[in-house]
């Protein structure tokens, strides 16, 4: 369930992080840039949290 809520807000902050640019730009909205920026978005997020920034629960 982690993992679909991860792609769908990695989606919706790319589009609109596109949409803010393009338009600061005064270029077209692009979906396919979007959705790369989003793929971005999405392989960061799996490698940080499954990987990079495990919990450690050693500690207790």
């Amino acid at each position: 369930m982690r993992y679909i809520v991860t792609i769908i807000w990695a989606v919706l902050i790319s589009a609109v992080i596109s949409y803010v640019l393009s338009s600061m730009a005064g270029d077209a909205f692009s979906m396919p840039g979007t959705l790369l920026l989003a793929g971005i978005f999405i392989v960061a997020t799996f490698l940080l949290g499954d990987g990079i920034l495990k919990e450690d629960k050693s500690n207790s």
